[in-house]
């Protein structure tokens, strides 16, 4: 029941003004919305309710400015919640963790206790809940690489484990955020980045299964941004800059390289926007280059293309990760131009292009029938 057409002063619930900056993707639990921002130069977590009034603020210390001129913040991962309490992860190495209701628990600095941050661009991982506990992954070509589980209620380690590899310059820098799937009976957190996909045991940290063979020339700069995708035990890995894709069978033991890799593709991919799964299919937003706007959607199981569609050409890029709503699919480009399509077994069809006039780079998000969506200067709720 999400809409189609919308601008900023039509078909709006209603908009507020965003205290800051932040390109994090807001989460919703219940009645509460929840986001990450600068706030006078500090980290923050804010929440609204789901009529825009704004419930609290939290702010915690400096925050380190992005890089990125366009797309660069100091709260680029989004935050996650299980209702009861919010994680949000910052640029600063900062972990926090509050109660739903915004009372500050505990703060955790993973640069002061694990190394600095030796990423060439701005953070992208966000946190995720797993073996009941917060764990956020940095995994970088210098410096520290690992994933690190703390405890909900107060911040404690519960378990550290390393993830290293041997690769090319700026190859190791990954800004994916991982995947929690359940693998042969065990929670297992999926971790892409690096070269390697990698299977971890969400409640010890340790390294189940590694699927390797993405980059085996080791090509300098290939540094991921885009998250794998996950469907009927199929894992998608973007890799090589946006220009190949993969589908790998997860679970096992050890080193599962050989047989794991069901298929490769090159000529298609996605650089910075997510793939979406759904179904046992995959869709595919080519958010760069000179065919960027082209949709795909593929088979997961034989990465054989079932559908292309194209959105209308514009001059800039996507890195929002379309989002999939029923049977209607969002894409936000750079531009602040939101496209909505209805997805059918041949493609996109009723393709609508929305301006909101202002940057995009947040993911739109459902809630209650309507839309969520992230600008750079405005929270906007769309539909009736």
């Amino acid at each position: 029941g999400t809409p189609a057409k919308f601008s900023p002063t039509d078909n709006v619930a209603w908009k507020v003004a965003l205290p800051g900056p932040g390109n994090s993707t807001p989460v919703v639990s219940g009645d509460q919305i929840f986001l990450t921002c600068g706030i006078d130069g500090k980290d923050s977590v804010l929440a609204y309710d789901t009529k825009g009034k704004e419930l609290w603020q939290a702010s915690y210390g400096a925050e380190v400015p992005g890089k990125g001129k366009r797309v660069g913040t100091g709260s680029n991962s989004s935050p996650v919640t299980d209702g009861e309490h919010v994680f949000a992860y910052f640029k600063s190495g900062r972990v926090a963790g509050l109660t739903a209701d915004g009372k500050k628990l505990w703060d955790f600095s993973l640069t002061e206790k694990y190394g600095k941050d030796h990423l060439w661009w701005d953070q992208g991982t966000s946190p995720v809940l797993a073996g009941g506990h917060v764990v956020v992954t940095v995994m970088q070509t210098e410096g520290n690489s690992y994933l690190v589980a703390l405890d909900k209620k107060t911040g404690k380690v519960a378990w550290h484990t390393e993830r290293k590899f041997d690769v090319a310059p700026e190859s190791g820098d990954s800004y994916t955020t991982p995947l929690v799937m359940t693998l042969d009976g065990v929670e297992t957190i999926v971790n892409w980045g690096a070269d390697h996909l990698t299977g971890h045991d969400a409640k010890t940290g340790k390294q189940v299964w590694v699927c390797a063979g993405f980059n085996p020339k080791k090509n300098k700069y290939w540094r991921v941004i885009a998250s794998a995708a996950a469907t009927n035990g199929i894992v998608l890995v973007p890799y090589a800059r946006g220009d190949s894709i993969a589908g790998v069978k997860v679970g096992g033991k050890g080193d599962i390289t050989e047989g794991a890799i069901l298929w490769k593709r090159d000529g298609l991919g996605s650089d910075a926007a997510s793939p979406v799964a759904h179904d046992g299919t995959f869709i595919i937003l080519k958010d760069s280059g000179k065919t960027r706007g082209t949709v795909t959607g593929i088979d997961a199981a034989t990465g054989k293309t079932l559908w292309e569609s194209n959105l209308p050409k514009g001059p800039q890029q996507y890195y929002a990760s379309p989002t999939l709503i029923g049977d209607k699919l969002y894409c936000a480009r750079e531009s602040g131009t939101l496209f909505s399509a209805t997805v059918t077994d041949k493609g996109l069809t009723e393709i609508v292009e929305n301006k909101l006039g202002e940057t995009l780079i947040a993911s739109p998000v459902a809630l209650d029938g309507k839309l969520l969506v992230r600008g750079r200067d405005h929270l906007y709720c769309f539909g009736k």
